[in-house]
């Protein structure tokens, strides 16, 4: 996979780009960066060009003037028009899910379609409670480095040991044995993490019901009911404010992490079924 830098007018961005085709980009979420791969999984490189923005303050992108969801999807357009690509579809996943929006909503004729995956639609997390307390203090830029290096030793030696203390974060459904598949797809997406100073901007993000409002692209909204990172209320609001918007409501082993485990493979093919219908209008991609 291609990773590189590039300089726009609204700052430095990060990318990767990989396979041929209808164009997408990939807004990741929280502690992740241009190298995630796990929402790749089922694509079609002959028939899709997967590109991966690191969002700002995570991997090379630096936070500095691009704080908001706005300014995100600014600074991505930035790169589609630098790859000089007229239409893109756009993957919004969990925390990426403001900036997805964003997008949809302030460039109709860049984005053809929209996909919340697992996604926020609006005001993440109440600044008074536990779990934003608690993401304060670890994720934090002295303890970030130092929590996910301790997360990266210990999945080396104790892999399972890790994955099932990971799973009650990402799944309502009761802790089990894990398979071994499981285990080791959830430690090679997690060998990537790093919160930087993107995570703590995360949570502190929000966006106004005009900008959901004013979005009129087809879009999927796939959510686990299951899942204990972001609550299936989020879908439900997308789904609720966008009017050209179909639900898919999953009931799948790993919750917010979808992508994972033997039921996946039906919200894959789900998702790319979405991606294959023709656009409601008649613009085509073209790079």
């Amino acid at each position: 996979m291609n990773t590189q830098i590039i300089n726009t007018r609204l700052g430095d961005i990060e990318y990767s780009s990989t396979g041929q085709g209808i164009p997408i980009i990939f807004v990741h979420g929280g502690h992740s960066n241009c190298n995630e791969t796990l929402c790749h999984k089922g694509f079609d490189l002959e028939q899709f060009q997967l590109i991966t923005p690191s969002r700002p303050g995570y991997g090379k992108t630096p936070l500095d003037g691009n704080q908001t969801p706005r300014q995100a999807a600014d600074l991505i357009i930035e790169l589609v028009n630098h790859l000089s690509i007229d239409l893109v579809i756009v993957y919004g996943i969990s925390a990426g899910g403001l900036t997805a929006i964003e997008l949809a909503s302030n460039y109709p004729d860049k984005v053809s379609k929209l996909i919340l995956a697992s996604a926020i639609s609006k005001r993440w997390l109440d600044k008074q409670g536990k779990v934003y307390k608690a993401a304060k203090k670890m994720f934090n830029h002295r303890m970030e480095k130092i929590v996910w290096g301790m997360v990266r030793f210990f999945s080396r030696i104790f892999p399972d040991m890790i994955a099932k203390s990971f799973y009650p974060q990402f799944s309502s459904k009761p802790s089990h044995k894990l398979k071994k598949a499981d285990v080791t797809e959830l430690i090679s997406t997690m060998k990537h993490y790093n919160s930087k100073t993107g995570f703590l901007n995360d949570i502190d993000q929000n966006i106004n019901d005009e900008t959901i409002t004013k979005i009129k692209c087809p879009t999927l909204i796939i959510h686990s009911e299951n899942d204990k990172s972001v609550s299936f209320e989020h879908a439900l609001h997308a789904n609720k404010m966008i009017e050209n918007s179909e639900i898919v409501r999953l009931n799948n082993e790993w919750g917010h992490l979808f992508w994972i485990g033997a039921d996946s493979i039906g919200s894959i093919t789900k998702t790319i079924e979405f991606i294959k219908k023709m656009p409601a209008h008649s613009k085509t991609y073209k790079q």
